[in-house]
C-alpha cells in the first residue's frame, strides 16, 4: 500500500512513529508530512523519520484557518505525485478533503469531543473515524470504536521502556521526589476561548516545598520560570514523566500520558470534565484528576505528595488499565490494511470486518 501520514502536533509524532515504522517493515511505502509545531520538527528528526513541513504555526488564532488552507494546498499536490491508496491523521481538515477530493480512502482518529469546528470541517469528507470507546460522542455509521487511548500507540509496555539515564540529565536521584508542570499556549483550534492554570507562581512555589520543580512549556515562559525548564531532548520526556512523582499541567495530551505511566496526573483547564478519556481515568481508573479550579488543584496535589505509598499505588492501579486496553498500535495497523482500494465502488469498499472483532470494542 501507499500512504499518507499527516503529522500536525508532537503527539502524533508519538501516536504513528510504531505504525509508520511497523508499515515500512511489512513492504508498504509511507509519505509523511508535518507541521512546524513545538517540536513537531525536532522530534520526526530524532526519530530519523523523513518528512515534508507543510506549514508553520503562526502567533494568534486568526491565522489557523490561513494555514489549514495552506496545507490543504500543498498536501494536494503531494498526494497527487505520490497517488496514495490512504491518507489518515488526527482530526485533519486536510487529510479528510485532500483524499475526498482525489478520491482516496481516509481515516481520521480523534479523541477531542470539544474540537467541534474541525470535526464539522471533516467528518463529511472522510471514511472512518476512529475513536477511543471512551469517547463520549457518537459520530455515525463511519465511527470505530477501539478499547485504548491514543497514547497507548507509543506507551503501551510493547514499545515503551523507561530510561532511568535522563535523571542524571536534571540531576536527580532515582526516588528522589519531583514534579513536572506542563503550561500550553492555548492557540489550538479547540482551546478558543478556554483557559488553564491561573497563578503560575504559587502553584511553583507551593510544589517545590516537595521535592524539585521542572517546567515543560508548549510557548515562552516569563523569564523568572525559565529556571525550571526542562532541559532534555524532547524524546526523553515520557522516561522523565514515568519516575517523576507528580504531573500538573494544562495540557491534555501529557496528562494522559503520565496517567498511562503510573504518575499521578492533575489536568487544569476549564475543559475538564468534557472528554471522555480523562473521564474514565479518573472515575474508572483513579490515575487521573480533573480540574478546572486551580486552587483545588493546588489542594489536590499536596494531599498527594505526602503520600509516601502514591506511586507504588499507582503502578498498581496502571497495571489494571493495562489489563482491560489493547495493543493500539496493532490495531492501527490492522486497520490500515484492511482499508484497501479507491473511495469509490462496492468491490473497493472499506473492509471493516478486520477490525470490527470483540478484541477491540
Amino acid at each position: 500500500m501507499r500512504i499518507i501520514v499527516d503529522i500536525g502536533h508532537p503527539a502524533h509524532v508519538h501516536f504513528f512513529k510504531n505504525t509508520i515504522w511497523n508499515l515500512e517493515k511489512k513492504g508498504h511505502q509511507v509519505v509523511v508530512v508535518s507541521r512546524d509545531k513545538d517540536v513537531v520538527i525536532e522530534l520526526l528528526n530524532a526519530y530519523k523519520i523523513p518528512h515534508t513541513v507543510l506549514s508553520k504555526v503562526k502567533p494568534g488564532k486568526v491565522h489557523l484557518f490561513e494555514e489549514w488552507f495552506v496545507r490543504e494546498s500543498k498536501l494536494y499536490k503531494i498526494a497527487r505525485e505520490f497517488n496514495p491508496d490512504l491518507i489518515i491523521g488526527i482530526l485533519s481538515p486536510p487529510v479528510a478533503h485532500v483524499a475526498w477530493a482525489l478520491g482516496k480512502k481516509s481515516i481520521i482518529f480523534n479523541d477531542t469531543e470539544h474540537a467541534e469546528i474541525a470535526q464539522k470541517m471533516t467528518y463529511p469528507f472522510c471514511n472512518i473515524i476512529c475513536t477511543p470507546t471512551s469517547f463520549n460522542r457518537d459520530a455515525g455509521k463511519k465511527q470505530i470504536r477501539y478499547r485504548g487511548y491514543h497514547e497507548l500507540a507509543y506507551l503501551h509496555p510493547a514499545y515503551f521502556s523507561p530510561n532511568p539515564e535522563v535523571l542524571r540529565e536534571l540531576d536527580v536521584e532515582m526516588g528522589e521526589p519531583f514534579v513536572i508542570l506542563r503550561f500550553v499556549s492555548w492557540s489550538a483550534h479547540h482551546d478558543v476561548g478556554q483557559h488553564g492554570i491561573g497563578n503560575k507562581l504559587i502553584l511553583i512555589q507551593e510544589l517545590e516545598k516537595y521535592g524539585k520543580v521542572f517546567i515543560s512549556s508548549e510557548g515562552k515562559m516569563a523569564e523568572e520560570f525559565d529556571r525550571y525548564r526542562i532541559k532534555v531532548p524532547p524524546e526523553k520526556i515520557h522516561s522523565l514523566l514515568y519516575y517523576a512523582t507528580l504531573c500538573v499541567g494544562e495540557g491534555a495530551t501529557m496528562a494522559v500520558e503520565s496517567a498511562l505511566l503510573g504518575t499521578p496526573s492533575i489536568y487544569v483547564s476549564s475543559l475538564a470534565g468534557t472528554m471522555g478519556n480523562f473521564s474514565e481515568l479518573e472515575e474508572k481508573y483513579g490515575l487521573l484528576f480533573n480540574y478546572s479550579d486551580s486552587e483545588a488543584a493546588l489542594k489536590k496535589a499536596v494531599e498527594l505528595l505526602k503520600d509516601p505509598e502514591l506511586k507504588k499505588t499507582w503502578n498498581l492501579k496502571r497495571a489494571e488499565l493495562l489489563k482491560d486496553k489493547i495493543d493500539v498500535t496493532e490495531f492501527m495497523i490492522k486497520l490500515i490494511e484492511g482499508t484497501p482500494g479507491k473511495r469509490q465502488g462496492k468491490k473497493q469498499g472499506v473492509s471493516l470486518s478486520a477490525v470490527s472483532d470483540e478484541s477491540y470494542a
